[in-house]
């Protein structure tokens, strides 16, 4: 159980886990994985659950049945965890606590992807 929305913690291939986050693309996977193992975390990542499906609606008497809808495939997301489970990815970023392959430190923006390099020689309220 988590003690708040930012520590959640879970199993994850059997091995319990600090969530780091959850539904995420492919693309954003592989950049949160690459930036924690550098930090000397282990990663564990789990394909998300599949979103559940609405119920269908109970058709009207007298009214003509409809084919279902199609259903569109959901798209692949997965849950991204490190086996330190007192991880918190707030407190890291904060913290000062992530470095970036080049040394630099992560900042909210890297850690996000709005910006390529963790330079943070200008503080944020003067950009």
């Amino acid at each position: 159980m988590a003690i708040n929305k930012n520590h959640e913690f879970e199993e994850l291939n059997g091995v319990k886990c600090g969530i780091v986050e959850k539904d995420v693309s492919p693309e954003r996977m592989q950049f949160i994985k690459r930036l924690l193992e550098h930090n000397k975390y282990t990663v564990v990542v789990v394909p998300s659950p599949a979103p559940k499906a609405a119920p269908a609606p109970k058709p009207i008497e007298g009214a003509e049945a409809l084919p279902p809808a199609p259903i569109p495939p959901a798209p692949e997301t997965f849950t991204v965890g490190v086996t330190d489970y007192t991880f918190n990815t707030i407190n890291a970023i904060f913290g000062r606590l992530l470095k970036t392959p080049e040394g630099y430190v992560v900042t909210q923006a890297y850690w996000y992807q709005k910006e390529n390099s963790g330079k943070d020689e200008v503080p944020y309220y003067e950009r």
